[in-house]
């Protein structure tokens, strides 16, 4: 799984069935330290995210899995939300 920033919203009034009632969330991808790594992704959200909202998603075979028809075209997706990060710096 990876860390992501919830930065907007994707509006889209066409979609192909399976996505019908899907929020289209913009993610900033981020490291263990909270640093903004590569570009920003759409990511599908079942889980009621918002703006600003630290999230922890999927991407590839496995983000299609959250919606439960088959055959979804989803490439990333939201799967919940992270409270704390703690990392242990004793190594």
């Amino acid at each position: 799984m990876k860390i992501g920033r919830v930065i907007g919203r994707v509006v889209s009034t066409v979609k192909v069935e399976s996505l019908e009632g899907i929020k289209l969330l913009l993610i900033q991808p981020l490291d263990e330290k909270l640093h903004e790594v590569g570009s920003a992704i759409v990511a599908a959200d079942t889980i009621q995210s918002g703006t600003g909202d630290l999230v922890y998603y999927e991407t590839s075979k496995e983000a299609s899995r959250v919606i439960e028809t088959m055959m979804n075209p989803v490439d990333a997706a939201i799967m919940g939300k992270i409270d704390e990060i703690y990392i242990d710096e004793k190594k």
